[in-house]
């Protein structure tokens, strides 16, 4: 489906083209479809031999246009897995972006955020001498005179040592605590018989985070198979979808969605569903589903076993999930209506203020410096009055000197040059953080392109608080209540941006630091100085390293004096 401006703006699939069209211009619609229905100017549409190749096409275009109706596979979470490495000595690590592993059979999880993971990782670090630093150094570090640590860059350890404290790591994580556990209370009642209080009471804290820890809901499944339950429900023109992860027959964690939903339950659950697996969680060996969906179309897609229940405990926890995602809905739907209201209704206000039809897709610049150096600026989007952060951009400036003029003049001209060239989609309206000076710019270069976007600008009080828009021809100042959702959301705006800016500044000024140190070290040159800026990017990275480290990538004596550089800067 597209709209005016040919942007395709809803992908969907249908046995029976006919009655779906027709069903979206028929009867009364409300929320998202109704504003949805309201855009449609232009249909297109592809004919596919099988309902599979109909769902990975849909899937596929969704990911390539990012259509914004299509709302319900943005913005969900990837879960934290704790990671045992496969390395002689073996570290524990809490990682997120597990699609990168090739090897997903040492990674456990999923938990339920990554305080939790840290707190398993840290808990079990204290508990075995595992090896914690990323590379080996000639000397033992702190861990080793703490304790945590078998000083394995010096110390030749026992193998099956190692093997050990592998294996009973491992039984943890999958749930059986009964080793780590009793080991931790006959510590503790040794310390406590030697009166040795505050050590015993550690011990203790350290047994009540294990409980905390692995509390975890039990069900009624013996089979010990890893399997995710999926469960849903429809009402008020919103979908919420539930998911629970079973692992070790326990409930681990749990996922949930609330969207508006724009057509049919049955499809908008199975595109999730196929997508789910794609956001950093690990596919199961078994998936549950209600019993109203395409299970052989799921499971062809997933590749895994997918199966639904008419009975027993297995329907027992579908239903279980399906009235949790009612619960959710019921507790939620007031403050995610009230927020939506909000967001519409001040997007709504500032359409109206500027007297332009459409307001989709704003972007925002704003520009940071150091004394003229390390010139950057940033661009955020904001797409239906929310932030859109695939969309965002930095801007590394080549004028180096305090000019604000010439880097909007650079920034706004890179930017919709690449617009006009690669054909992208164009905003409604773009905000600078500026005066008039900079409204004039901008407008300068989009006149240069034969671009007619509207630019406007946000003025401050005396307090360097927003209190105005800076918009028309000749610019007029516009008052803006701080009271209103409007100045909330251009304050939302403004924040976003600058965060985003200063972020990018941050890195680049460390990148500069690390740049000026390869400057003051004999027999790095121009070529070398670029290879280790583009491996290593800051001093901190560079300053992990051993000095057998530096010299696999430069010679001895070069190495030599950027290892004791490092040692002595401050």
């Amino acid at each position: 489906m597209k709209n005016k401006d040919n942007i395709i703006i809803y992908v969907g699939k249908a046995k029976n083209l006919k009655n779906r069209v027709n069903s979206y211009f028929r009867g009364k619609h409300t929320g998202k479809t109704a504003k949805l229905v309201s855009e449609i100017v232009d249909f297109e549409y592809i004919v596919v031999g099988s309902e599979l190749e109909s769902l990975i096409l849909e899937i596929n275009l969704i990911k390539k246009y990012d259509p914004k109706y299509n709302i319900l596979l943005r913005d969900d979470k990837s879960y934290p897995y704790i990671e045992l490495t496969d390395e002689l000595v073996p570290r524990l690590n809490v990682v997120r972006n597990i699609n990168r592993k090739r090897d997903h059979k040492h990674l456990y999880g999923p938990y339920p955020n990554v305080t939790a993971a840290r707190n398993v990782v840290n808990l079990l670090n204290r508990i075995y001498p595992l090896r914690k630093c990323t590379t080996y150094n000639k000397k033992p570090c702190l861990y080793y005179h703490i304790g945590q640590c078998l000083g394995y860059c010096t110390n030749n350890v026992d193998k099956d040592l190692i093997d050990n404290m592998k294996d009973e790591i491992i039984r943890f994580l999958k749930g059986d605590d009964s080793i780590v556990t009793n080991k931790i209370k006959e510590e503790m009642d040794k310390e406590s018989s030697l009166l040795h209080f505050e050590k015993a009471k550690e011990l203790k804290d350290m047994l009540d985070s294990i409980s905390y820890v692995l509390t975890r809901q039990k069900v009624e499944l013996s089979d010990n198979v890893d399997r995710d339950i999926f469960g849903y429900y429809v009402d008020r023109g919103y979908i919420s979808i539930q998911v629970f992860f079973i692992r070790n027959s326990k409930i681990i964690e749990r996922h949930k969605k609330i969207v508006p939903i724009i057509e049919d339950e049955i499809n908008e659950l199975t595109r999730y569903i196929c997508e789910f697996y794609n956001k950093g969680i690990i596919k199961p060996r078994e998936i549950l589903v209600p019993s109203n969906l395409d299970l052989e179309l799921i499971a062809s897609y997933l590749d895994i076993r997918v199966k639904t229940a008419v009975k027993g405990e297995k329907l027992k926890i579908i239903n279980m999930a399906c009235e949790n995602a009612k619960i959710a809905l019921d507790e939620e739907f007031d403050l995610i209506k009230r927020d939506e209201e909000k967001t519409i209704k001040a997007n709504d206000e500032l359409k109206e203020i500027l007297g332009v039809d459409k307001l989709d897709r704003i972007e925002i610049f704003d520009n940071a410096h150091l004394f003229g150096t390390y010139n950057v600026s940033g661009m955020v989007v904001f797409i239906d009055g929310k932030p859109s952060k695939n969309n965002y951009r930095k801007f590394k400036i080549s004028i180096d000197k305090n000019d604000d003029y010439g880097t909007m003049r650079e920034v706004i001209y890179r930017r919709y040059f690449r617009v006009l060239k690669d054909n992208l989609e164009r905003p409604d309206l773009i905000i600078v953080d500026g005066g008039i000076g900079q409204i004039n710019v901008a407008r300068s270069v989009l006149s240069s392109l034969n671009m007619n976007i509207m630019v406007i600008g946000l003025g401050k009080d005396d307090r360097h608080s927003t209190n105005k828009l800076l918009a028309f021809n000749p610019i007029t100042e516009i008052s803006v209540d701080k009271r209103s959702n409007l100045f909330y959301y251009l304050e939302r705006m403004q924040d976003e941006v600058h965060n985003f800016t200063i972020s990018y500044h941050k890195q680049i000024r460390s990148k500069g630091a690390l740049s000026s140190i390869l400057d003051n070290i004999d027999g790095i040159g121009e070529k070398r100085k670029k290879e280790l800026l583009k491996k290593y990017k800051t001093i901190t990275k560079l300053k992990e390293l051993s000095i057998d480290e530096l010299e696999k990538i430069l010679p001895s004596k070069v190495a030599s004096n950027l290892f004791e550089f490092l040692k002595a800067y401050e």
